[in-house]
């Protein structure tokens, strides 16, 4: 039968703990009360003397504390101390007890009650009750912190799980050791957490080689700063990242972890570099417009210089004291001519005119060119095969590979140095069937083109072939700088040696169905290795005598140039020579003529870049007016006024500024089908 008697603090006294006492006598559960009260402790009770209404209690009314008779019918200490076990709760379990043996309040202690105390020493209670409260609420105290600390790993771990940023722990002390990774470290690095913890090595090995040391030191130091780092993925792709991380210190004050984030901005610096690509290629666009527009200027210059000159000389005699020093005036301002040319060849405002010539000769004039501009501290050698084949390629695409080439050469030898070129005949093996066959070519140090480990010339048709070699003793580049070196606009700095011109240099190769290969390690130089299909047949001769030019026989041509002094440098050249020329100064005036003049107009002879309207333009206005009207376009500089690709449209002949008299002869014969005379 369950019996409860409760009971209220003395008149005065506030309830303070509540008791949930285990006898079976209520003398002396109050007792019990009467002297925690007398000590000071405010008591309120409920009195059990069954295991049954032991367990309702606790689990309706869970009191502060349980105070426990050690015998009881049916009921007991051991009794109670399971049923409050089986509660599931934290109450201080205190044995009251008349009588007691030393080993059964032993057994008691080991089975979870927290004191035993004899009824004839009561003034033990109230100190018990104390502590054990105490202890109570320290536990109760550590189990919410402990639970609050549980929820927030787990808000944590909801978040680090969830989160596409890596974050780490990196501990320092005792032992450099990775302690933690988010699961995000496989989407970012490649790798997974579980493989990259522990041993800092496999993690490091992620790390772009000069992203190493700068991450290793953050990991190190004291203050951390905002880092960028590259990572190579084992699947060969690369990611970045940016670094925020805060350090952890001991009692001492010393760094023991690093702890942080890192963020994947790997579109963020594509995105930077495309930004930097186009503000590169704005820079180098605008550059192009003006060395582009100077050359035109000057080419007029030449053309005025060169074509007088030609006129003059055709009137001198040929013992003439004079002759001499106007040959050397033509000479000189042909000479300007080459270099105008290479000029537009190296901002790319040529159109590519492929041809079958000896590099020996173009290695040769190019570095005449660039003698000066290497620097005296720079010694140039040429080793040069003499019976090299010839080969297939625009001249000034070639020079303008091999000004690339020496001046990436020259940048990888800041202090001075030495620079070879050499050329010689190489034969491309026929691929074997199978892989490992007998021939197959075995693979030197360097990459290939896009960075491929492979046989030099593997990508070549086989057979004959030329090789042009640019040997520096440079400071040399890394296995990275040397896998991007023909990246667009990829620098890795003046200390490494490359730059645009390896991009350029690997455009112009593969254009000419080549390849282009680097060997180079840091401090030992670099070799940079270009092979080219060899021609077939001899190189074009030098030139020889050409027949006078024929006569234009009465015909009239309509001059158009906004140049006066070239408009009138052309008008006497083609008067001269029989032929009759109407010179205007703009395309509006020249369509005036077409459509007015009483003359048939026999040709149209046109500047290309004109202001207003290009000749192209006004090649197709004209013939509107006048069908099948030939035509001959002069032109310094074509960017902006040709095709795309530099080729003007069909039924347009182009002459390039500057020319003598006998070479605009001989092209408007040509587009106006005169037959030269017979030399016989």
């Amino acid at each position: 039968m369950r019996q409860r008697t409760a009971s209220t603090a003395a008149p005065g006294i506030a309830p303070g703990i509540r008791l949930l006492i285990c006898e079976d006598s209520e003398d002396d559960a109050l007792l019990i009360v009467r002297r925690l009260r007398r000590d000071g402790l405010a008591a309120a009770y409920e009195r059990v003397e069954t295991a049954e209404d032991a367990a309702l209690a606790l689990r309706l009314r869970p009191p502060d504390l349980i105070v426990s008779d050690y015998f009881i019918p049916g009921f007991g200490a051991e009794s109670a101390l399971r049923v409050l076990r089986a509660s599931g709760l934290d109450v201080p379990f205190i044995v009251v007890s008349g009588r007691i043996g030393e080993e059964s309040a032993a057994e008691l202690m080991r089975a979870g009650a927290h004191d035993v105390v004899l009824k004839d020493r009561l003034s033990r209670l109230a100190p018990a009750v104390r502590r054990e409260l105490e202890q109570a609420a320290d536990r109760a105290e550590r189990r919410a912190a402990e639970a609050a600390l549980r929820r927030s790993e787990q808000r944590f771990r909801l978040f680090a799980d969830h989160s596409p940023d890596v974050m780490f722990r990196f501990r320092i002390h005792p032992a450099d050791e990775v302690e933690y990774l988010s699961p995000a470290a496989g989407a970012v690095l490649g790798r997974a957490p579980e493989q990259l913890c522990g041993d800092p090595g496999p993690l490091f090995a992620l790390v772009a080689p000069e992203d190493r040391l700068p991450l290793a030191a953050t990991w190190h130091a004291a203050d951390t700063q905002p880092l960028v780092v590259r990572w190579c993925r084992p699947d060969g792709t690369e990611a970045w990242t940016e670094q925020r991380a805060v350090t952890r210190r001991d009692e001492s004050g010393r760094v023991v972890a690093v702890e942080g984030v890192l963020r994947e901005i790997s579109d963020r610096m594509r995105a930077d570099a495309l930004r930097d690509r186009l503000r590169q290629a704005e820079r180098l666009d605008s550059l192009g417009r003006l060395v582009g527009g100077i050359a035109h200027d000057f080419n007029n210059l030449l053309a005025v210089i060169l074509g007088n000159t030609d006129l003059a000389l055709a009137e001198l005699p040929g013992d003439s004291p004079h002759r001499p020093g106007m040959e050397l005036i033509r000479d000189l301002a042909a000479g300007g001519a080459d270099l105008t040319r290479q000029l537009l060849a190296f901002s790319r405002h040529e159109p590519p005119r492929p041809e079958v010539l000896d590099a020996n000769e173009v290695i040769a004039d190019t570095e005449r060119v660039l003698r000066r501009a290497i620097g005296e501290d720079v010694e140039i050698r040429t080793r040069l095969d003499p019976g090299l084949r010839p080969v297939a390629i625009d001249r000034s695409e070639l020079e303008r590979l091999l000004l690339n080439l020496l001046a990436n050469a020259r940048r990888a030898m800041p202090h001075g140095g030495r620079l070879v070129v050499e050329t010689d005949n190489v034969d491309i093996p026929k691929k074997p069937d199978k892989p490992g066959a007998p021939g197959t070519p075995t693979t030197p140090p360097g990459t290939g083109t896009g960075g491929t480990k492979d046989a030099p010339g593997a990508h070549l048709t086989p057979g004959p072939a030329i090789r042009l070699r640019v040997i520096d003793t440079g400071v040399g580049m890394s296995e990275t700088v040397r896998e991007h070196a023909f990246e667009p606009y990829y620098t890795a700095g003046a200390g490494d040696g490359t730059g645009l011109g390896l991009s350029s240099a690997y455009g112009v190769v593969k254009a000419a169905g080549g390849e282009i290969r680097i060997d180079s390690r840091p401090g030992a130089g670099t070799v940079v290795s270009v092979y080219l299909p060899a021609a077939v047949g001899p190189a074009e001769p030098a030139a020889v005598p050409a027949p006078a030019p024929p006569s234009g026989q009465g015909r009239t041509l309509l001059v158009v140039e906004d140049d006066g002094a070239v408009r009138e440098m052309v008008g006497t050249m083609v008067r001269r020579h029989g032929y009759h020329a109407i010179c205007t100064a703009s395309p509006a005036d020249a369509l005036s003529v077409v459509e007015q003049s009483d003359r048939r107009i026999d040709a149209l002879l046109t500047d290309l870049v004109m202001a207003g309207m290009s000749g192209i333009e006004l090649a197709e206005a004209a013939r509107a007016r006048v069908p099948d009207l030939p035509v001959l376009v002069m032109s310094g500089y074509s960017a902006g006024a040709a095709s795309a690709d530099g080729v003007l449209p069909a039924g347009l002949s182009l002459i390039r500024k500057p020319f003598t008299a006998a070479t605009l002869l001989r092209a408007l014969a040509e587009v106006l089908g005169i037959e030269p005379p017979d030399p016989n």
